[in-house]
């Protein structure tokens, strides 16, 4: 089984407050983008149990750590699996705010209920994939969601940018996010998330804000940069994606000088999706 797992963006994300678990209650609305992963899932012919085989962007560290196999084997404790080889060809960039790892896992968790007829439904695969990362939930349903706590609390919201392109772009620096939760100070915004989406996205600059960019920017001002350059080439709304370090424009339509503004960037463009 093949499957194409996307990326996200966030459209606004306010940091609410320090919870004592260390954690941060946000408000966020996840939003897919059509820049994919591929993801296949075969029986293995080395045996073992989950084989991991990687190609395109380069992934360092040790394998057994990848979403893609802790998915598995979250399952395996509860189901007898047979072997499987997994190819795992990345596209979305990594320390991003794009959440490719967690769509990767998310579609794992998918691919192997449908595959071996798991007895699961999408709100169990929705708890197993919490378990994974706070945002992995999202790609099980992957439609546009208004999202709380520490971004793994969801409820759909009615918001279509579709008629839209968006541009994304992720300059040569990478933000971690403990980096990023370290420069920000938590506050309750006058007007909510849920309010300000619902106005018209001209009406979003200025209103709809990402809560790490003041701190970001200051470190990365190429990662500001970007953002201005999107306004620059008439973007009607620009915002970074989650922690950073990416940049994304919504645009009527794709702007002709793009080549010109992010020359040694990774540069996605696209239709909306929804």
């Amino acid at each position: 089984m093949l499957l194409f797992p996307n990326a996200k963006i966030n459209l606004g994300l306010n940091i609410l407050r320090k919870r004592p678990d260390g954690y941060h209650d946000i408000e966020t609305v996840f939003y897919p983008v059509n820049l994919t992963d591929a993801l296949e899932v075969v029986p293995s012919v080395v045996g073992g149990s989950c084989n991991l085989h990687l190609s395109g962007i380069h992934i360092g560290g040790d394998p057994a750590k990848n979403l893609v196999v802790k998915a598995y084997d979250l399952l395996a404790v509860r189901f007898e699996l047979p072997p499987v080889d997994v190819y795992l060809h990345k596209v979305i960039p990594f320390g991003a705010g794009l959440g490719g790892g967690s769509s990767d896992a998310a579609d794992m968790l998918l691919m192997l209920r449908d595959s071996f007829k798991l007895p699961l439904s999408d709100d169990d695969l929705s708890r197993y994939a919490s378990q994974l990362g706070a945002d992995c939930a999202f790609f099980i349903r992957n439609r546009p969601m208004l999202a709380h706590g520490i971004g793994d609390e969801m409820e759909e919201i009615g918001i279509t940018l579709s008629g839209y392109s968006i541009v994304l772009v992720k300059p040569a620096v990478m933000v971690s996010t403990p980096e990023a939760y370290a420069g920000v100070t938590p506050r309750i915004p006058e007007v909510t998330l849920s309010d300000i989406i619902k106005l018209p996205i001209r009406e979003w600059q200025g209103r709809l804000v990402n809560d790490f960019e003041p701190s970001v920017f200051a470190k990365y001002p190429q990662i500001s940069k970007v953002k201005d350059d999107m306004y620059r080439m008439g973007a009607l709304y620009a915002s970074m994606s989650g922690s950073g370090s990416s940049v994304f424009g919504i645009f009527e339509q794709i702007p002709e000088e793009l080549s010109l503004y992010f020359v040694n960037d990774f540069v996605y463009t696209g239709e909306c999706r929804f």
